[in-house]
């Protein structure tokens, strides 16, 4: 199975892009996560290593890992520079990393991207310790409401959706987890959703339109 064409690219406009939605959405990740110092994490597919720097700083003595498979995204992502935290390059789909390692696992806006996300999903798996926990973060691209409507945005937000389907993605992933974790094996699992909701006079509407 051919891996789908990476929607947002790694252009260095598109990466300043991709930070600024990380400075929006990565506080409220790392308390969905709520984790008490874990020996080891792992993130499936760290883009720029933003939010895997603040894990690490959130948790200085755990040995935080990342693994990337665009070059570009994870030259930046090296420069984040903790003694806890480390990238390696490597596919979704072939983490290098020995069975039952990890104590907490975790994804985000990952598996939209890849060709096989139950092949991912059993990765995670593997590479979990027993009682280990998997947090995954995934989109449903139109769990967004905007006010007053924003017509030409909702046009381009379809388009942004048909033309990630035609690249080999699935922008719509977030409503399909729960077959996908039970099929890679997962039990105990827990699904919410968190609908992106905002309105002229949040200090979020107007990055959230532009972005």
């Amino acid at each position: 199975m051919a891996q789908p064409t990476y929607i947002h690219g790694t252009g260095s406009e598109e990466q300043e892009r991709l930070a600024l939605l990380n400075r929006l959405t990565n506080q409220s990740f790392i308390e969905f996560l709520d984790l008490t110092d874990p020996r080891s994490i792992l993130e499936i597919g760290s883009g720029l290593g933003i939010l895997a720097a603040e894990v690490a700083a959130h948790h200085p003595k755990t040995d935080v890992w990342g693994i990337e498979s665009a070059t570009q995204q994870l030259e930046i992502a090296k420069k984040q520079l903790r003694p806890n935290l480390h990238f390696v390059q490597a596919d979704a789909h072939h983490p290098p990393f020995g069975t039952a390692q990890f104590d907490v696992v975790y994804c985000r806006y990952i598996l939209e991207h890849v060709a096989d996300p139950v092949r991912v999903l059993n990765e995670a798996h593997r590479v979990l310790k027993t009682g280990g926990k998997l947090h995954v973060q995934e989109n449903n691209i139109f769990v967004l409401e905007l006010y007053p409507d924003c017509l030409r945005f909702d046009h381009v937000w379809r388009q942004f959706v048909t033309l990630q389907a035609q690249l080999g993605g699935d922008g719509e992933i977030g409503k399909k987890l729960f077959s996908l974790l039970k099929a890679a094996g997962f039990q105990h699992i827990e699904l919410s959703i968190a609908p992106e909701i905002h309105w002229v006079g949040m200090p979020t509407f107007r990055p959230w339109v532009e972005n």
